[in-house]
């Protein structure tokens, strides 16, 4: 019996079951590995904006899986202190600090629960995500650049974003946009402003929603979720008012580089709209951009009615059914002149 080849076999073995179960050891040869392979993400963003219950999410949702777009799965909220504040990076400030501020903390809670469309939902997607992974490949990837340039903190923070997701389902590809959905962003001139100076390739979209449709749904999802937001019809439509100038505001002074886009098209004239928006991203038209997907599994509507359905929810565009006669009379009140400005602005299908 060859007793040298025995133990050596044995030796084996025990270096094998040690390796197996050394979970330290693996999460740092994980962790080199991403480092080694860093895949920057430059490309700009189109961003997507708007008040809320217009229909960000499910375009951010058509736009998740198409090839040639990073595709960020769910709100991005970089802003700061709130995520409708685009954040202001002083470049005299140390990288770290430059990450702490533009930091998601979501992904935290993402990467432990996963993803829900709503805290009730029997239905989760993994969110796998190493947020001490993001911040190593944030500061390796500033630490190449010898001269740093607003735009390069936000192309290291994409970068790292989409370097940390590690069952991203479309990290390869030629890339064209990172797309992104932040409600209320686009609301503000200075945030606009600063948004187009560090991106002035970038692309931005604005959804606007018929008044009538709009207030049912933002009134029914904030009591869903226990707020009471909405429920001055008034004080509401005045949030919805400020919404569509700033839309008109923005196509004025952007021009070619915005787009408003009807919701009432985007669910009644689907693949007219994402034919569109293929060709003012420059991107090739594919059939995923017709169903909603998270990571590029089909997802459930977000929405606040009791609907329970995959894809489009054709009966959003019904909710004006549940107004009274005297809530119809104060919306046509308040919002029907800048409705009428916004239509002439919008994109016609």
């Amino acid at each position: 019996m060859d007793f040298a080849k025995l133990y050596r076999k044995a030796v084996r073995f025990k270096d094998r079951y040690r390796a197996f179960h050394d979970e330290r050891a693996q999460l740092e040869n994980l962790y080199r590995v991403c480092l080694d392979h860093i895949s920057p993400v430059t490309e700009p963003v189109a961003l997507i904006s708007q008040i809320q219950r217009s229909g960000g999410s499910l375009l951010s949702q058509l736009f998740d899986g198409h090839p040639q777009l990073h595709a960020h799965p769910h709100e991005l909220k970089i802003g700061h202190p709130k995520k409708y504040l685009w954040p202001q990076i002083d470049l005299e400030q140390t990288a770290e600090h430059w990450f702490r501020l533009l930091f998601e903390e979501s992904v935290i809670r993402l990467s432990k629960n996963g993803y829900k469309k709503e805290p009730t939902s029997d239905i989760t997607f993994p969110f796998l995500f190493l947020p001490a992974l993001q911040e190593k490949i944030f500061l390796k990837y500033l630490k190449s650049i010898p001269s740093i340039r607003l735009r390069d903190v936000f192309d290291a923070y994409m970068t790292s974003y989409f370097g940390a997701w590690l069952n991203n389902q479309n990290s390869t590809g030629q890339k064209k946009f990172v797309t992104a959905f932040t409600p209320r962003l686009a609301m503000s001139q200075d945030n606009m402003e600063t948004f187009f100076k560090i991106y002035p390739d970038a692309r931005m979209i604005s959804i606007v929603r018929d008044p009538n449709n709009w207030y049912p749904s933002a009134l029914r999802h904030n009591r869903k979720i226990k707020k009471d937001k909405y429920s001055d019809i008034r004080i509401a439509l005045r949030q919805w008012q400020e919404s569509t100038q700033s839309a008109i505001w923005n196509k004025e002074r952007f021009g070619d580089r915005v787009c408003i886009i009807k919701f009432e098209d985007l669910v009644g004239n689907l693949s007219l709209v994402m034919h569109y928006l293929a060709e003012f991203l420059h991107i090739e038209f594919d059939p995923i951009l017709l169903t909603p997907t998270f990571n590029k599994s089909p997802i459930r509507a977000n929405t606040s009615f009791e609907d329970d359905e995959v894809g489009i929810v054709k009966s959003t565009l019904a909710r004006h059914e549940t107004l009274s006669e005297s809530e119809i009379a104060i919306i046509v009140e308040m919002t029907k002149e800048v409705y009428y400005k916004t239509l002439k602005e919008a994109v016609v299908f």
